[in-house]
């Protein structure tokens, strides 16, 4: 067997692994949950094994969208072990949260369309079966992704910036990346209940994991939103943390993208010119973050006004969503320079997810430094939707040599390489099987 054939099948084991017959968790032991992004990301892998396996998974994950329009960024399954459950979220108090199942009050990034399309794709190669249930489900689910994207673009956006804010780190993706060190600064916890963490139980280095004081604003966080049953209007009132997040708003501008041109195939022009529209406010937005000083966009700080400038991966935001040709071939040049991909004392050519020139960097702390093979997937699919060949096969080649250790892990530490987080982690072996699928 082959190294590509033998990663392969490790990559298709662990997700018959984490696959509990109704959801795929996003990891066996400290994920044991549908988490949305990745459940995205899943799907993507799911696609090159069983499209109807692939078209569940979505399937589940919109049964929890919210009458919003907001999709969750954990729908909960029936086992119990993490924190914070549904006991500590109270969503039950929303009017507008699904019956069922239980859900958390937040969302997280806009990726989904790109699974979406990944399973039209791999449908098309596939039987007419296949081809017949990808294209129902685009056709069937289409104004509920609608409602997702816009509810992003207006009720979290209500300026119409291009940047939609988010409410909680968790909703980034990016739980302790410095870019919302000095937001925090300003979430003082109160009086609350006591919680004891599970996640520390999970990994082998406790330093990898956000610290108690982390968790301790992070739950405030989600006391202060069930604190007014989770209404839009009444969150962005009493909230310690509003900022807008550019590099979700950028997965909006291509994510809208992409869902325009599904809605197209399926006969839905009206959808695909809001889609558009929606694509456009967000990619200017990005565009209008970027630092003149450093090359990189930035988030803001919604309750200072402050630009947030910081040397991480989110920088990289007009990557993801493209633009104007001289920004991002501008930005191009910085990802692969000394700093970041091209820093000499990397041990694989991907991004860190922050610069290892800057002080924040920690090589072993989660969004502080590893480098995590979703967000170089993300990065490799975004550089082929603006036909960047190379970089997308530069990605693929370096993030393949990275996961050849077979242990699928959550990130990577950047300068040993090391398996950090998580092990058998879901949507590094989903995206494995996709890179594996690809020649570019």
């Amino acid at each position: 067997m082959t190294v590509d054939a033998t990663l392969a099948e490790g990559a298709a084991q662990v997700l018959r692994d984490n696959d509990n017959g109704v959801i795929l968790v996003a990891a066996p032991s400290l994920y044991p949950h549908q988490w949305s992004w990745d459940a995205a990301f899943i799907t993507v892998g799911l696609a090159r094994v069983s499209v109807p396996r692939a078209l569940a998974e979505l399937s589940w994950l919109l049964g929890a969208q919210w009458q919003t329009g907001m999709i969750p960024h954990i729908v909960f399954d029936a086992v119990d072990g993490y924190f914070p459950g549904p006991e500590r979220w109270r969503t039950e108090l929303s009017p507008n949260r699904p019956a069922t199942p239980p859900t958390s009050g937040i969302c997280q990034p806009p990726v989904h369309s790109l699974a979406l399309a990944a399973i039209v794709e791999a449908a098309r190669h596939g039987s007419a079966a296949d081809r017949r249930a990808a294209t129902e489900f685009v056709r069937d689910t289409l104004d509920q992704w609608l409602a997702w994207h816009e509810w992003l673009a207006t009720v979290r956006d209500p300026d119409r910036t291009g940047l939609f804010e988010i409410h909680h780190s968790w909703e980034s993706g990016m739980d302790n990346s410095p870019r919302w060190d000095a937001p925090y600064t300003r979430v003082t916890p109160g009086v609350m209940a006591p919680f004891v963490r599970r996640d520390l139980a999970h990994v082998e280095d406790a330093t990898e994991r956000p610290t108690d004081l982390d968790y301790r604003r992070y739950i405030w966080l989600v006391d202060q939103m069930a604190s007014v049953r989770y209404d839009d209007a009444d969150v962005q009132r009493v909230i310690d943390f509003r900022v807008s997040d550019v590099f979700s708003s950028a997965l909006l501008a291509l994510s809208s993208d992409v869902l325009a041109e599904l809605a197209d195939t399926v006969g839905r022009p009206d959808a695909a010119d809001r889609l558009r529209v929606i694509a456009k406010r967000s990619r200017d937005g990005v565009a209008a973050s970027v630092s003149p000083a450093t090359g990189l966009a930035r988030d803001r700080d919604v309750r200072t006004g402050e630009w947030l400038s910081t040397a991480t991966v989110g920088g990289f935001a007009p990557l993801l969503c493209g633009g104007d040709p001289g920004l991002v071939s501008a930005q191009r040049e910085l990802f692969l320079g000394p700093e970041w991909c091209g820093h000499p004392e990397l041990r694989y050519a991907v991004p860190p997810t922050t610069s290892p020139a800057d002080a924040a960097f920690h090589p072993r702390r989660y969004w502080r430094g590893p480098q995590w093979p979703v967000i170089n997937w993300l990065f490799a699919r975004a550089a082929v939707e603006r036909g960047d060949d190379e970089l997308a096969g530069l990605l693929r080649g370096e993030s393949l040599r990275q996961l050849s250790d077979g242990s699928f892990s959550e990130y990577y530490h950047p300068l040993s390489g090391a398996a950090l987080g998580s092990r058998n982690q879901s949507w590094t072996a989903a995206v494995a099987l996709d890179w594996l699928g690809r020649s570019w």
